[in-house]
Formats: C-alpha cells, sequence, structure tokens
C-alpha cells in the first residue's frame, strides 16, 4: 500500500477503514466465493469523502478498486494486496424523488431493488430488473451498462439514467446532475462513466429516469416446436402487442430440464421435450384490455403453430414459479459445477446454429461435457454455462476459444450486458476495432494518465 491507511482514516473515520481479516473475510466474486485481496477497503459515506480519499491516492500513486454490489461475473470487482479497495455500501441513501418529472436521485451504492420499491411508492416504476437486485447497486449498473429482462421494452441502463455525478482518478468532482429528458448543452459527459467499469471514474450519484407502473403484467410460459417458432412468435407478438410487450426470454430445452425435471428444483409448468421455451409478459394501463389482448395473441399464436402449448400464470406465485426456473443461477451451479459462464450477443438468425455448433464442439473436446443456454433473445443476447469437469485455466481458456471465436466472423459480441472487466480482456479486439481500442486508450490515458482506476479491467494496464 502506498497510501497512509491513518490518512485515510482521517477522512472516512477509523472504523471505515478495513484490514487483515475483515478485508479476508468478504468475498469478491459471488459465484466462487473468491476472498477480498485487497490491502485495505475503505468505506466513504458521501462525495466529498470519496473525493478526499482519491486525492490521497492520486497524491501517493495508489491503484484503486471499486466495489458495489459484487454480483458481477467478469471479475470485476478483484483487487490485489498493492490495491485499494473502494466500497461504496455507505452511499446508499436515496436523495430525492421528483414523481412530476419522473426522477430519482440516488447515491451510488443504493441497491437496485430498493430503487425499484421507492419508485413503486410514488406509483412509478424504475424498469431496469435482474435476477441479482437484492445485491446490485446502482452504481454498478451504471458502470456496466446492465441490461436485465426488460431491455426489449425500456433498454438498457444507459436509458435509464439521465445525469451522474462522478469522482475522477484525481479528486475532480465532475458533477452533471441533469434532470432533464432534453439537454443538448455540449457533450454528454455522463456518456464516459457508463458502461466503462470504472476504469475513467467513479460514479457517486445519479438522476434516474422513473416510468409511469403498468397495473396490469401478464406472464406467459410457452413452448415452441423450432427455432422458427421462436423468431416467428417474437416477430408476431411485438406487432401484436406493440409497446405492451415487456419481456421475451427463451430457454433451450438443456436449460429448462436440468432446472425443473432432472434436478427437481423447480415444477415444470409444461413437458420438458419441446426444443425452446419463452417467457412472455405484456404490461398495460388496464388489466381486462391487457388481459383479453394478450390472451387473444397466444391463442392465435397457437393456432399458427408458433406455440405448442401454453401456461398462463393465473397468480403472482405461479408467475414466480415461472421466473424461478429462468432465474435459478444457483441450480446451474449445484448441477454443472465446476461451471464457466459466458453472456454474449449475435444476431438472432445464428443463434441456433451457434449453440448447436458450440455444443458439438465442447462434447467432441469433452465427451462429459455440457452447454445450457438461456437468454434475452429480443435483444440478441444468451447467457451460456459450460461444464466440463474441470475449471484450471487453461481448460477455461481451451473453453473461450470455442466460445469467442465464432463471434468474430458473426459479428457478435464478447460481452452482450455483463462487462469486461479482467475474464474478457484478451479478447476485446474480437468485438472492438484496433482503432476503437487506441480511442479507450487515449480516453484513458487523458482522464486516468496514472492508471490508478480498475488498472488491469477492460484494457491490459500498461505502465
Amino acid at each position: 500500500m502506498q497510501v497512509r491507511l491513518e490518512d485515510l482514516a482521517a477522512i472516512v473515520g477509523a472504523s471505515n477503514v478495513m484490514t487483515g481479516d475483515d478485508v479476508a473475510q468478504r468475498r469478491v466474486d459471488w459465484m466462487t466465493g473468491a476472498p477480498c485481496r485487497a490491502g485495505a477497503i475503505v468505506r466513504p459515506a458521501d462525495t466529498a469523502e470519496l473525493a478526499d480519499v482519491m486525492k490521497l491516492c492520486h497524491a501517493a500513486g495508489q491503484p484503486v478498486v471499486t466495489h458495489g454490489g459484487l454480483t458481477g461475473l467478469v471479475h470485476g470487482g478483484e483487487a490485489g494486496p498493492d490495491e485499494l479497495a473502494i466500497s461504496l455500501e455507505r452511499m446508499s441513501a436515496i436523495e430525492s424523488i421528483d414523481p412530476i418529472g419522473g426522477t430519482m436521485t440516488v447515491q451510488a451504492g443504493t441497491p437496485l431493488q430498493r430503487v425499484q420499491e421507492a419508485a413503486e411508492e410514488h406509483g412509478l416504476v424504475f424498469p431496469l430488473d435482474l435476477g441479482a437486485r437484492g445485491s446490485c447497486t446502482i452504481g454498478g449498473n451504471i458502470s456496466t451498462n446492465a441490461g436485465g429482462v426488460r431491455v426489449i421494452r425500456y433498454g438498457m441502463m444507459r436509458q435509464q439514467v439521465l445525469g451522474l455525478e462522478a469522482v475522477l482518478a484525481d479528486g475532480t468532482v465532475v458533477s452533471s446532475m441533469n434532470r432533464m429528458l432534453k439537454n443538448n448543452a455540449g457533450y454528454d459527459l455522463k456518456q464516459l462513466f457508463i458502461g466503462s467499469e470504472g476504469t475513467l471514474g467513479i460514479v457517486a450519484r445519479a438522476v434516474l429516469r422513473l416510468q409511469p407502473r403498468m397495473v396490469s403484467e401478464r406472464t406467459a410460459l410457452v413452448a415452441c416446436p423450432d427455432f422458427d417458432g421462436v423468431t416467428g412468435l417474437l416477430r408476431y407478438m411485438g406487432r401484436e402487442l406493440g409497446g405492451s410487450l415487456g419481456t421475451f426470454e427463451v430457454m433451450w430445452r438443456n436449460h429448462y430440464a436440468l432446472l425443473t425435471e432432472e434436478s427437481g428444483r423447480n415444477t415444470a409448468p409444461l413437458p420438458t421435450h419441446w426444443p425452446y421455451y419463452a417467457i412472455i409478459e405484456s404490461l398495460g394501463a388496464n388489466d381486462d384490455e391487457n388481459a383479453a389482448r394478450f390472451g387473444a395473441a397466444l391463442e392465435a399464436a397457437l393456432e399458427a403453430g408458433l406455440i405448442e402449448d401454453a401456461v398462463l400464470a393465473q397468480s403472482d406465485t405461479q408467475r414466480q414459479g415461472i421466473w424461478a426456473i429462468r432465474e435459478d443461477i444457483e441450480g446451474l451451479i449445484e448441477n454443472l459445477a465446476p461451471l464457466f459462464t459466458f453472456d454474449v450477443s449475435l444476431p438472432i438468425p445464428d443463434m441456433p446454429v451457434y449453440a448447436e455448433q458450440l455444443e458439438q464442439a465442447i462434447v467432441e473436446r469433452w465427451p462429459q461435457g455440457r452447454i445450457v443456454v438461456f437468454g434475452h433473445l429480443g435483444d440478441g443476447n444468451l447467457h451460456v454455462s459450460v461444464s466440463v469437469g474441470s475449471n484450471e485455466p487453461k481448460t477455461r481458456h481451451a473453453v473461450e476459444q470455442l466460445v469467442y471465436g465464432p463471434l468474430a466472423e458473426l459479428g457478435g459480441s464478447i460481452s452482450a450486458e455483463h462487462g469486461i472487466g479482467l475474464e474478457k480482456r484478451d479478447y476485446l479486439a474480437i468485438s472492438r476495432t484496433p482503432e476503437e481500442i487506441a480511442l479507450m486508450r487515449t480516453l484513458k490515458q487523458a482522464l486516468d494518465p496514472l492508471s490508478l482506476l480498475n488498472r488491469h479491467k477492460i484494457l491490459a494496464f500498461e505502465k
């Protein structure tokens, strides 16, 4: 550590500078349970304290790693013994809600679920939603440009942020807390920090955009005969439901069957022999109208052969039962460990061949190997889990080659919504041109010339 801990304690208080066992007992990866190896953890309470901490670190040449909810899957929160972890857990205040303007101002350490609940109290909704909602934080959602299950209707996290405040590597506070939908006064500086994984600045506060709460939410689980049926159903439901189509999630049979019939972890609402299953949700302002429209669309799709079977949730319990199959990541870990997880995007028509060829390649190399596929099909995002019986680094590298290699020719991305972190850094060139990567380095050099902020993430650290 190059910064004096007593100097940090003078800013945030001695109880908010953690060392030794207090650091090691913290996990930096929820999937593997890997312990934190940072030299210390400091917990500022607000932007001012965060800025003062960064001023000290900048003067001492102290590299830092930002910690939010630590629910990421690309090792973005890993820190070495020579690095200081800055946890934003104390910066968790919901500062204000403007129900007329439809905005909420929050600190970056606020958990996503608290934001959702606070919006609902005012008859509004914060539309970003993902399985880690209870643990992930707004700052992490912003830094990774999180997606989730309602991107098809509301867009990524980038579309939910009106303004933000960030602390740069030298402690400079850039406050762009815009609350308006339209503001074309020069560069939109917040975009520098959304999706940059804490490498250009630490998000401290944000102004979030809220949406009207829909009183009607209809959910169905359907089985499709083939992938043409899936894509035909997506087009059909998009046309019939229009703006009320809120979710279109797809599970390959290998995911659906594993987490229901094979493992017994979840009840299967539909038989497990169909190749594809989709969760479809319609959101509306009038329950009778939404229910009638949704039911009619499903019936017509069934008659057209796009759907082989369907079940419509009749209660919130049934709805949760359907979603539990989709979100049972713990079940994947339990049944497939050791497990490699991937988050890719590619053109929708290429998905079935990509998944089929990947499975063939995995089994040819590891006869006991297995893959499981599900994802946000409406926005071209697939989550691929691979189990080959080993999690050795050389094995992971071999699996990564099979998963990422085909994406270059398909024009796909190695990361749809989880970010790059450490895990995907060496494959960035698959999805970004040399010119794009060079510009990323230029931005990094301009805002963080000493490479103090998440120095090994996204781009390789260069001394």
